[in-house]
């Protein structure tokens, strides 16, 4: 029983954990210390399923999660998730914030690296959105994945790389706490 409800946690694929869990753990660290809140989105992943099929895929999110994994291990509290399809978060306390740029550097590096997939060499390309909860009003969960969603489709607009989200003010319209226009989202919104 015991270990159904901790499989039920993590992402079978990426080993990483669920939304849900990966919202408890985030909440509770927030409520003690400011960090960083990234999203990180692939870019080309359906080109990507249907150019080598969904094994590959696969793949690339085995790849991805393992990148994340090894990013944040020094990282003490950091807490990583696979929110779904080729969406990842991450909540990670950082003691400087002017560290937030090596980091995501870091970060965008290692999941753009090429992986082999049956011989071939594949590329995968990476959006990044990042928000430090101490330019925020409060350190909210949902405001701060608002701010790094936000971020994260600027720097997909602008071709990919990161984007660290500049204060509280939203600039695009939020429905159900995910950007107006996105997919899974009623409407259409400000790109």
């Amino acid at each position: 029983m015991c270990r159904r409800l901790s499989a039920a946690r993590r992402d079978p694929l990426s080993g990483l954990w669920t939304r849900a869990p990966f919202e408890r753990r985030a909440s509770r660290l927030l409520a003690r210390r400011h960090a960083a809140v990234v999203l990180v989105d692939l870019d080309g992943f359906k080109a990507l399923n249907d150019t080598f099929g969904h094994a590959a895929g696969d793949e690339a999110i085995r790849a991805t999660a393992a990148s994340l994994n090894d990013a944040l291990a020094e990282k003490r509290g950091a807490v990583a998730a696979r929110l779904g399809g080729d969406e990842f978060a991450a909540v990670v306390p950082l003691e400087e914030p002017f560290t937030l740029p090596w980091l995501l550097n870091g970060l965008h590096g290692a999941f753009t690296a090429p992986f082999t997939y049956r011989g071939r060499t594949i590329r995968v390309g990476a959006s990044i959105g990042a928000c430090l909860t101490a330019e925020l009003p409060s350190r909210s969960l949902p405001l701060a994945l608002r701010r790094a969603d936000e971020a994260m489709y600027t720097a997909k607009r602008d071709g990919g790389g990161w984007r660290v989200a500049d204060g509280p003010d939203l600039t695009h319209s939020s429905r159900a706490g995910r950007r107006a226009g996105r997919p899974g989202t009623a409407g259409r919104g400000a790109a």
